[in-house]
């Protein structure tokens, strides 16, 4: 598969900047991140309308939340574990409580953290953004989602949290993608086996893992749901209608994330036999990403082993 020409940090940055050009309310914050998140080009063409609020998120989504109230549409970067789990009350109370129209930009979720360890491995933050009442979690798959998704995401309004990975990703999605918030894509329909249901750097293994699958006469459908809330029921249920078993693939703990999404809606709609592959309620930890994904169990040959296994439980 293809990789990404842009890093999905350079497409968002560049996307704010002409975005910004016609819309005085967009402004940059950022924890002392800007190299990490391509963000100078913002600086630069907009020196007072970026704030770098040093190592302290807490402070950073107080901020926002004022410049929110007074009718600006701030966009607060950090690292993923920092930008949620680090400012939670911040966010809970300042932004969605008090109903504030403010974008969080939480990077190198998951394994993508790599080398920065175990402290800076967010496997949670969907699961904490979650349960926030009223808050939209979004996860792009590539350059191409987030550069079309962002219109979406400054026209909501009220506040999105954005899990991004901020460097090249493997090519999904050209030009003529139509995307929406809160709609799945389904990236291969045939399918009548099992559904794979992926998010982020996992959608790439779930499309090969439908190859191998095809090659042992077994039919894959793909789904990518890059909004975990509000989540697609339609496209959930139709995939367990139509295939009868469902494996969600998501690099991010299994408690919480898009795993217990997904379920929510398979208990209640249509009850089909499920497997969940993702992080097994543990710690980050210092590594390259296919080493981690060995490690977590989150590998293509991961979703083909919990694929074989979910239509076994067909009845």
């Amino acid at each position: 598969m293809m990789t990404d020409e842009k890093e999905i940090r350079q497409t968002l940055a560049q996307a704010l900047v002409e975005r910004a050009k016609e819309d005085s309310r967009i402004v940059v914050l950022d924890a002392d991140l800007m190299s990490c998140h391509a963000t100078k080009c913002f600086k630069e063409a907009f020196p007072n309308r970026f704030f770098n609020v040093g190592i302290a998120e807490q402070n950073m989504i107080g901020i926002a939340a004022g410049m929110a109230e007074m009718g600006k549409i701030p966009f607060a970067y950090s690292f993923a574990p920092f930008a949620t789990r680090r400012c939670y009350d911040q966010i809970f109370i300042s932004v969605a409580y008090a109903k504030l129209n403010v974008k969080i930009i939480g990077s190198e979720p998951g394994v993508a953290a790599e080398v920065n360890g175990g402290t800076h491995m967010p496997f949670e933050d969907m699961a904490i953004m979650r349960a926030v009442p009223q808050m939209v979690c979004f996860e792009p798959t590539d350059a191409t989602m987030m550069q079309k998704a962002l219109p979406a995401i400054i026209d909501h309004p009220s506040a999105v949290y954005v899990r991004m990975f901020r460097k090249k990703a493997a090519k999904i999605y050209d030009d003529t993608l139509k995307f929406e918030l809160g709609k799945a894509i389904t990236l291969k329909d045939d399918g009548k086996d099992v559904t794979l249901i992926a998010s982020g750097i996992m959608v790439e293994r779930a499309l090969e893992a439908a190859q191998i699958l095809a090659e042992q006469g077994v039919g894959a459908r793909v789904v990518n749901m890059h909004t975990w809330k509000p989540i697609d029921v339609d496209a959930i249920k139709e995939s367990a209608i139509k295939t009868g078993a469902i494996v969600t693939c998501e690099n991010h703990n299994v408690y919480g994330g898009l795993g217990s999404a997904v379920s929510e809606v398979v208990v209640r709609e249509c009850p089909v036999p499920m497997q969940m592959v993702g992080i097994q309620d543990e710690f980050g930890q210092v590594g390259k990403n296919a080493y981690l994904s060995e490690v977590y169990h989150i590998t293509t040959n991961d979703i083909v082993a919990s694929a074989l296994k979910a239509i076994s439980l067909k009845k």
